[in-house]
């Protein structure tokens, strides 16, 4: 058993952002404390974040697009200096932006380790910016190289980021653990015909519901279209919030299936077991993950899963749920391949693939790590 530590964890996204960096973040610390050591989160002020949730907030400032991330403005008073940084015992970047940057910069300065988690594929999202595709992917990928390369070690959920990280250089210690999720939480969803009757969901349809950021990277459109092209009567749920919502709701009713599409808005983590639970299909589209949370917190509802094959995605299903090529006919044909009713035998299977990613597990894993590292650093610095 690892001594009691002081932690910083460093993070451009938190909350009241909600997505999965900031669950495995949450997460993360929440399985820490549980173990007896102390987590201090410093992220920037977000417009409608909690100052009172212990976290450590800093300055921040809008970015030029409609986002709700911001710059953040690294200041830190010097009492919080004193009293909390300089007396942490590791350092975690959960980023390689300006908070990413900062916790170089107090590791170096307290001669801590540095452990960086590579939550995002950056290359994924470059659409986003004004800048040519091929130049950004490629300043994404030196980014991410040069910022991993001066961590201690390097946390990736999957061994498929191990290989992306080793591709595009990184030659730090990486680490293969994956994200938990609280498993008796998502385990205890209920189907409830309640739920889907309130979905619009009929005797005789088929629910299918996708969680998840609604921007253009997790390829949510391909399900509209799939819908278009069901044999069996079908309805998806789409829970989730982000900047491609109104252009998906604009291409719902473009394709003649607005009044078989929900859109819920971003749930509340509470609520998710029982809509797992109660959809005939847990839909995941998106190929830019670097684990996939969403399939984890299914898989441990019991659901049925239909996926896009990709080594992501194989790692985290690890045999189970339905893999399927990129394109709308494929899930079309695996929705019209459902069951009329959920096979308990295949839920039970998911709910054991799923067991592999308990918080409780990673943090004793994350730990574990840390510890290491600080023997490393009290071995060097021995004469």
């Amino acid at each position: 058993m690892t001594l009691p530590m002081r932690i910083g964890f460093f993070t451009e996204v938190y909350r009241p952002i909600i997505n999965g960096v900031v669950a495995s973040v949450d997460g993360l610390a929440g399985g820490l404390r549980a173990l007896g050591h102390e987590v201090q989160c410093f992220a920037p002020h977000i417009p409608g974040s909690d100052d009172g949730d212990g976290s450590l907030r800093m300055p921040s400032l809008p970015l030029p697009t409609s986002t709700p991330y911001r710059l953040t403005v690294p200041l830190v008073s010097r009492r919080n200096r004193r009293g909390i940084i300089n007396n942490l015992d590791v350092l975690h970047a959960h980023s390689p932006f300006v908070t990413g940057w900062m916790s170089v910069r107090y590791a170096r300065r307290l001669r801590v380790p540095l452990v960086y988690t590579y939550h995002t594929r950056l290359e994924e999202y470059v659409h986003y910016l004004p800048f040519d595709p091929k130049a950004t992917r490629y300043a994404a990928s030196t980014l991410t190289r040069s910022f991993a390369n001066l961590a201690d070690a390097v946390i990736v959920p999957t061994p498929a980021m191990r290989r992306r990280l080793a591709e595009i250089g990184v030659t730090a210690h990486i680490e293969v653990v994956p994200s938990g999720i609280d498993l008796a939480h998502f385990g205890s969803g209920k189907m409830r015909a309640d739920l889907r009757r309130a979905l619009g969901t009929g005797d005789g349809e088929k629910l299918l519901l996708f969680v998840g950021r609604l921007g253009r990277e997790k390829n949510v459109e391909l399900l509209l279209e799939a819908l278009t092209l069901t044999q069996v009567p079908a309805r998806l749920a789409i829970a989730g919030d982000g900047p491609e919502r109104e252009a998906l709701e604009l291409r719902a009713a473009e394709l003649g299936v607005h009044d078989r599409v929900r859109f819920l808005g971003s749930l509340e983590r509470s609520e998710l077991p029982d809509y797992y639970a109660s959809a005939d299909a847990f839909v995941f589209p998106s190929v830019s993950e670097t684990q996939g949370l969403v399939l984890v917190e299914a898989m441990a509802a019991g659901s049925a899963v239909i996926a896009a094959d990709a080594a992501v995605v194989r790692d985290v299903l690890a045999g189970e749920g339905r893999l399927v090529a990129l394109s709308a006919r494929a899930f079309a044909s695996e929705i019209d391949a459902l069951p009329e009713t959920q096979d308990p035998a295949e839920s039970a299977r998911s709910r054991a693939a799923a067991a592999r990613f308990g918080i409780d597990s990673q943090a004793r894993r994350v730990a574990g790590l840390y510890e290491a590292l600080r023997a490393r650093e009290v071995q060097a610095a021995v004469p």
